[in-house]
């Protein structure tokens, strides 16, 4: 039996050595913890067996033995690695085979790859677990694509000694990495292009030495550790795809000899101090961790440029499915710093930014409908600025949701006009009777592109982790504790990608899924009875999966939608058919939004464009423009009357950002733009057209105890506001557990009056214009208009004007000129009135019952016995 010593990591500067006992015939020569649980271990030996050990807590009694064995029988074995997107896959090497085993078929491998011509010395899964590459004692590297063949796909003499070399995959590129020795044994590093195997792209010597380097590689910042056997010295490289390929970054000097090193996982790292890798050195007596931090100025802070998101330890698929063609990854996680709270405005966990729009036009120009004319501070690139008949600058992006000390909270609260009326827009969330509670089994890693969940005037759907891409609806008349026992859902067979209700329609929910198809359903009077299976209709025309899909504000029954595919396609559901098909995306598209006319849409895409179309003229944009520099995402949606697109994406430093576009010369750039904070995820912007108010959010992880994703986003709710509280937006906010409605309301003094300035006529949007074919035929629609005012309240603009009350004495009052005598007078009354009335208010002690004269005489002056 051989012992293991696992180090694991409880604080900063404290270890605890867990000692397990493998029951093994011989000497252990490699292992590997799986990337999806980190209990499970996986060794192998030269007794020709592969084990899987179960770690447990140190508090717990360890098991006596492994919970799989595996024999391969060819030989000795030498390396074991698990697949990194597929649960319970191995790849085992032995002296000269490379085997690929699922542990839950334990008889045979899946498959035995081409045998190499000698001894078998690294194997490297592609961080996508498509392809598996080798590095071999015959000086050869080969690239296996074993779904395909058994033999490789690529191989080259690439090495030039047969001493022992390492092979790792860069990031999710084609390029190769190896270390190993020359032809003089000198160590070096290589990087080398898998395609093209015949010469490496990049070197870099690291001197001579007899110990073999031991690479360790961080996908997420590109950073390269090298370590020698026996070396007190560890080297870091940043790797690029563009020249110089390999830069030296540091060279730090150890205490002790190395003797293995290992990498600590990416979500154990410090964020809030800008540690950005973690490498653990064993040396013959000590555990040394090896910190890299970036210096930034701001300490305590999440940068999340220096964070990207990275993979997360759930398993994509099973060995078996990956074997039949699977080609699913498994789901990115952001970090969080959770011991702060975020660069940005908090509320219950939830980061809200409300926004007044506000567009200042020259002096001949009428002001815009909907947007103040107020100043501001918002910054405008002078390199695009617009033409004559554009605004000559624009005005703010302000916050006016609630106070926070952070930094940037400040900055975009001064970024209002001193005039807006919503400068004090406050949010609250309403009374726990209309909150849905004991929510269970929520599906927390919808796609970017997806608001999260979506709700209109009567219910919500929320999508479910269940298989089967199940919704659950729930009807917002019917709020409070939900049962524990299962609700009736939508079943939609794949995984959701997006859904949206019909504005015209509450029963009609239509849904994207992974497949490529979107399935139109309709619920019930009253919500779910019983599980719905078979959609009413499904609509298939997209070749690839599909991002998101958006209806038509005003054509019922017209519906847009989004793919993997790079089109945007129109959908006439009446007729179940495609109408239209567009055009000009180059990469992946982020969002689109329809004009408030419903004559244009505006997609912004990962190709750094934003573009306008005119469906019923043409398949091609009519207009591009530059959009975000940043591709981490973004959403775009149609302000001021259509006359301008304000787009929520990340700029090239990866900090979020607000753009202001004309929609009349898109092709100059923004006209303006706003940083926000620095978060991973993308602001979801919800605008009101009548108040001209944008309500950002974005989805958050609030888990601080775990590094499972949590949902907290909000969604727009269509409903009436409760003007006798001057409410001008509600929405509802959906967490791990509930879903609660929030309200957003203007602080006002005079309630009793209507605040007709805040409630303009509003649209019946809820009433559909046109249909989809009258649309499509070149006809054009538009909403009526009501009046918000209550029949018992009087319009604050016809209210009596309140008389103003002087509090101070006119100026005149301390000018004149007064004798000494006169302020004398003055400051003694004023120090009376300061001090009170004697008469009026006695002092306590006054009250006290005490002698009389004579008493107090006697007391004083006794008389004289003589």
């Amino acid at each position: 039996a051989f012992s293991v010593s696992l180090s694991l990591s409880l604080s900063d500067n404290c270890f605890v050595l867990l000692s397990v006992s493998l029951s093994l015939s011989d000497l252990i020569t490699d292992l590997d913890f799986s990337p999806f649980d980190d209990n499970l271990l996986a060794t192998c030996s030269a007794d020709e067996t592969v084990k899987l050990w179960r770690v447990c807590e140190p508090e717990q009694k360890q098991p006596g033995g492994a919970e799989v064995t595996l024999c391969p029988g060819e030989g000795r074995l030498e390396l074991v690695a698990f697949h990194p997107t597929s649960s319970g896959l191995l790849a085992v090497g032995s002296t000269k085979t490379a085997q690929l085993w699922d542990t839950s078929r334990q008889q045979s491998p899946l498959a035995a790859l081409e045998p190499h011509g000698d001894q078998l010395q690294s194997l490297s899964w592609k961080q996508d677990g498509s392809l598996l590459a080798s590095s071999c004692k015959d000086k050869k590297l080969r690239v296996f694509d074993p779904r395909a063949q058994l033999k490789p796909v690529q191989s080259a003499q690439g090495l030039q000694s047969n001493k022992d070399s390492r092979i790792l995959w860069v990031k999710d590129s084609d390029h190769i990495l190896t270390t190993g020795f020359d032809q003089m044994r000198g160590r070096e590093v290589r990087l080398w292009d898998s395609r093209k195997l015949g010469s490496s792209l990049g070197s870099a010597n690291l001197g001579t030495s007899n110990g073999t380097l031991m690479p360790l590689f961080d996908p997420d910042s590109g950073l390269l550790t090298v370590s020698g056997m026996g070396d007190s010295v560890i080297d870091c490289f940043e790797v690029s795809a563009t020249e110089p390929f390999l830069s030296q970054v540091s060279h730090c000097l150890t205490e002790a000899p190395t003797r293995g090193v290992a990498m600590v996982p990416k979500l154990a790292l410090d964020v809030l101090s800008c540690e950005v890798m973690r490498v653990l050195q064993l040396t013959d007596s000590f555990i040394v961790p090896i910190n890299y931090h970036v210096p930034r100025k701001s300490g305590q802070e999440f940068h999340a440029d220096l964070y990207p998101d990275t993979l997360g330890r759930t398993a994509a698929m099973s060995a078996a499915e990956w074997w039949k063609g699977g080609e699913k990854q498994p789901l990115a996680v952001v970090y969080w710093p959770y011991t702060t709270p975020p660069r940005a405005l908090l509320f219950n966990y939830m980061i809200v930014y409300c926004i007044c729009i506000t567009v200042v036009l020259p002096l001949q120009e009428a002001p815009v409908r909907g947007c103040s004319t107020s100043s501001s501070p918002l910054s405008s690139p002078s390199s695009s600025a617009a033409p004559s008949r554009s605004p000559s600058s624009t005005s703010g992006l302000s916050s006016g949701f609630l106070p926070s000390p952070s930094q940037s909270a400040k900055a975009i609260s001064s970024m209002l006009g001193p005039s807006s009326k919503f400068r004090h827009l406050q949010g609250a969330v309403l009374h726990r009777d209309t909150h849905f509670t004991n929510l269970k089994g929520l599906n927390l890693t919808t796609p970017g592109e997806c608001d999260g969940f979506c709700a209109n005037r009567h219910r919500v759907a929320v999508p479910l982790a269940t298989a089967g891409g199940q919704i659950a609806i729930f009807e917002l008349s019917q709020a409070g504790k939900l049962a524990d026992t299962g609700l009736p859902t939508i079943q939609n067979s794949v995984n959701v990608a997006d859904f949206s209700w019909d504005p015209f329609n509450s029963h009609r929910l239509v849904v994207a899924g992974d497949d490529a198809k979107i399935r139109v359903w309709q619920v019930p009077e009253g919500g779910l009875t019983e599980t719905l299976t078979e959609p009413e209709t499904i609509l298939q025309g997209h070749t690839e999966k599909i991002y998101s899909v958006k209806f038509h504000p005003l054509a019922s029954g017209l519906l847009a939608s989004s793919s993997y595919d790079q089109t945007v396609r129109l959908w006439n559901l009446e007729s179940g058919d495609e109408v239209k098909a567009l055009r000009g995306h180059q990469d992946q598209i982020f969002g689109m939004a329809w004009s408030p006319d419903g004559k244009l849409l505006a997609t912004v895409c990962k190709d750094g464009k934003l573009r306008i179309y005119d469906p019923r003229k043409s398949a091609d944009p009519v207009q591009e423009g530059a959009g975000p520099e940043g591709h981490r995402g973004a959403r775009v949606v149609w302000v001021c009357d259509g006359k301008y697109l304000m787009v929520s994406g990340f700029d090239s430093r990866s900090e979020r950002t607000l753009y202001l576009h004309s929609v009349e010369s898109l092709s100059s750039g923004a006209i303006a733009s706003a940083p926000t904070d620095v978060s991973p995820s993308t602001l979801i912007p919800f605008y009101d057209p009548d108040t001209s108010v944008v309500i950002l959010t974005g989805k958050v992880n609030d888990n601080k105890q775990t590094n499972k994703q949590s949902i907290i986003s909000l969604h727009e709710l269509p409903t009436e506001c409760v003007v006798q509280e001057v409410e001008v937006a509600r929405g509802l906010r959906l967490s791990k557990t509930s879903i609660e409605p929030v309200a957003f309301r203007v602080p006002r003094v005079r309630k009793e009056f209507f605040q007709d300035d805040v409630y303009p006529d509003t649209a019946v949007w809820w009433e559909s214009s046109l249909t989809a074919s009258a649309w499509l035929a070149g006809s054009d629609g538009k909403h009526q208009s009501i009046s918000l005012k209550p029949k018992d309240m009087t319009p604050v603009s016809e209210a009596p004007k309140e008389v103003q009350v002087r509090k101070y004495l006119p100026s005149s009052h301390y000018l004149e000129e007064k004798t000494d005598e006169q302020k004398k007078d003055e400051l003694l009354s004023a120090m009376i009135g300061k001090l009170g009335n004697m008469d009026d208010n006695p002092l306590p002690q006054e009250s006290f019952q005490g002698v009389e004269d004579d008493e107090w005489d006697q007391i004083c002056f006794p008389p004289h016995n003589v």
